[in-house]
């Protein structure tokens, strides 16, 4: 009855996943690009529909991976009885908007140092439905599987389960540093670089510090709490920092 209720949850997951990234392209400022930059290949709904079947198809699959792989390394499931509904929303999500708060703290702190400025935000309603897809798809990549995979490969294939403590750690910054990188080409679009080289090195810091804050607390607690403990805290996050702040 449990793996039932997780694998149907993850599927509405990915499913709700899927429609919301098909719908953010038809959202007026859905990028950070003007209106009058923004260029399409294809027609709209081409783009839509082969993103939706894009993320049922690499978001789904590599899922289902990370979450067989998560029960061979001891992580908790989705909806393990063991962890409560305030261990696996309440806490995450009060620790989600310290990290957004702290995101603008530093924005502001930095922003005016650089001809950079501050980060720029998509307009909402793209940036409700950004927070949405990002806390769901990128914590099925960077944690869920990448996270799951790495430990299961490196701690119990290769050194038979020894080190699972040393080796999560070494996995979960890894993950921060390779969910900072995937954050580069879009920052390289908005201003015009065409190699990551040319992004000023206080918002290189920056754009690695952030997202580390983050990733590195997802990591903990989805090894702790479950991957919807990791996907709440990252929603939060981006709720305070992209929705909130970004209206501001």
């Amino acid at each position: 009855m449990k793996l039932f209720k997780s694998n149907k949850t993850f599927f509405f997951l990915v499913l709700g996943y899927a429609l919301l990234a098909g719908t953010f392209i038809f959202l007026p400022s859905s990028s950070f690009l003007p209106l009058s930059e923004q260029t399409f290949p294809v027609p709209k709904w081409v783009m839509a529909l082969g993103s939706f079947f894009l993320v049922l198809i690499i978001y789904g699959g590599l899922g289902l991976v990370g979450l067989l792989l998560t029960k061979k390394i001891g992580f908790p499931g989705l909806w393990d009885k063991k962890i409560s509904n305030k261990q696996r929303f309440l806490i995450p999500g009060l620790l989600g908007a310290g990290i957004g708060l702290l995101f603008i703290i530093i924005d502001k702190l930095l922003g005016p140092l650089t001809s950079f400025g501050p980060f720029p935000h998509p307009a909402f309603p793209a940036s409700l439905i950004a927070s949405i897809t990002a806390g769901i798809g990128e914590e099925i990549i960077f944690r869920l599987f990448l996270v799951s995979f790495g430990v299961w490969l490196i701690s119990f294939v290769i050194f038979k389960k020894r080190w699972q403590n040393v080796i999560f750690w070494i996995v979960a910054v890894f993950s921060a540093l390779y969910f900072s990188a995937g954050h580069l080409p879009s920052v390289m679009i908005l201003k015009g670089y065409s190699t990551p080289l040319q992004i000023p090195a206080l918002v290189l810091g920056e754009i690695f510090v952030l997202n580390s804050v983050l990733s590195l607390p997802a990591a903990y607690l989805f090894r702790k709490n479950g991957i919807l403990a990791a996907m709440m805290v990252h929603f939060c996050t981006d709720i305070v920092w992209h929705v909130i702040y970004g209206l501001v």
